[in-house]
């Protein structure tokens, strides 16, 4: 990634960061999850939205769920920080659940997908993981 593009990739990862668009998740996220891994790789999964255990820790597939993702990118002679892990939805979608997830609806996916859709121009990765019921 040329440093212009990294520039590029950095000032996305501030507006994301402040991103008020769906003051319903606004209010009950504990943080943005942007997105993990590296800028340049070749390879780039995308699930739905961070759950619990994401929002607390600002990276997606943290959960059991990123578990098994970590295994299959080790199974693939790859390393977590080798490749790119996004979600669609950047903040997690909440509800009174044990677990405090819930599907995206589609309203909030169409919020957030130009955060990803910019995500993906920078990246540029050559294969493109789509995880869950995301549909791109």
């Amino acid at each position: 990634m040329s440093p212009e593009r990294r520039a590029e990739f950095e000032a996305l990862r501030a507006k994301a960061l402040a991103c008020q668009k769906c003051p319903h998740l606004v209010r009950f996220r504990k943080q943005v999850v942007f997105g993990v891994g590296d800028p340049n790789a070749e390879l780039m999964f995308v699930g739905e939205a961070p759950g619990a255990d994401e929002d607390a820790q600002g990276e997606p597939f943290v959960g059991r769920a990123g578990q098994l993702l970590t295994k299959m990118i080790q199974t693939m002679g790859l390393e977590r920080s080798d490749v790119y892990i996004g979600n669609v939805l950047k903040c997690r979608p909440n509800m009174d659940t044990p677990t405090g997830n819930r599907k995206p609806t589609p309203e909030e996916m169409e919020a957030c997908v130009p955060w990803l859709k910019e995500q993906i121009r920078l990246i540029q990765p050559r294969a493109l993981v789509t995880l869950e019921d995301v549909a791109l």
